[in-house]
């Protein structure tokens, strides 16, 4: 079930703890892709605050929120790039995307199947796609406290089992978000030193939220067709007079 987009603008944007979650995701991503020049972006779910960094120089940057969450413009004081959509059909041409993120798009869906044909859909050949999800082994899957302690939480075999069926290949794994999800004066004013010390030591305490980056296989995707085999085939011309 999806989370409604007043909490989810509310927890990222008028909270410390939703501030210091958003600014330690999309320093990962911006890690992973560093610029998006003359590129189409696009966030499914709630992925629209970390979609500033690449504002100023994509062809073109895009929103899709979808319809149980509901939708809000965004960016502010700027012309509106979010819309509202179906889970399973995105306004968007086969192959127009050079670089998406989902985050709450997936583990939040009703139909996570459909989520991710409409993502192998739309990105285009050698695009990237970034999926943010609760990591079932870390702190903030457990807590109802943030967004991320909502829906179907993972471990990366898991999450990369699901990529692999749905026509995905994992290029990058990260996690990200060692503080604990906690408003405390404490564990905000350490939680800087704490995200650094689960970079170099992540088996001392699971990060909060797997990132994963994945781009198109080459293998088929489901229910392209079976494959049958005939044991006698009858030849067309069996039958055929020999020609004179």
């Amino acid at each position: 079930m999806h989370l409604d987009v007043l909490d989810l603008r509310s927890f990222y944007y008028r909270s410390a703890l939703g501030r210091a979650a958003q600014r330690v995701i999309r320093d990962e991503l911006v890690r992973i892709w560093p610029e998006a020049k003359g590129q189409t972006v696009a966030g499914y779910g709630f992925a629209v605050p970390l979609l500033r960094p690449y504002l100023p120089d994509a062809r073109r940057v895009i929103g899709l929120m979808p319809g149980p969450q509901g939708v809000m413009p965004w960016p502010a004081g700027e012309k509106n790039v979010s819309v509202l959509c179906d889970d399973t059909h995105w306004p968007l041409p086969t192959g127009m995307v050079d670089k998406l993120v989902v985050m709450h798009g997936l583990e939040t869906s009703d139909h996570p199947a459909g989520v991710l044909s409409e993502c192998h859909r739309v990105l285009g050949p050698g695009g990237s796609a970034v999926f943010i999800v609760p990591n079932r082994a870390g702190m903030w899957a457990r807590s109802d406290r943030t967004p991320f302690g909502f829906g179907r939480p993972y471990l990366t075999g898991q999450l990369d089992d699901q990529l692999r069926a749905h026509g995905f290949m994992v290029r990058h794994a990260t996690a990200a978000l060692y503080q604990p999800p906690s408003q405390r004066a404490l564990w905000r004013k350490t939680a800087a030193f704490l995200e650094r010390a689960g970079h170099k030591i992540p088996w001392l305490a699971g990060g909060g939220v797997l990132i994963v980056e994945a781009g198109k296989s080459h293998a088929p995707m489901p229910g392209g067709g079976t494959a049958v085999r005939i044991k006698r085939p009858q030849r067309v011309h069996d039958h055929q007079p020999a020609p004179a």
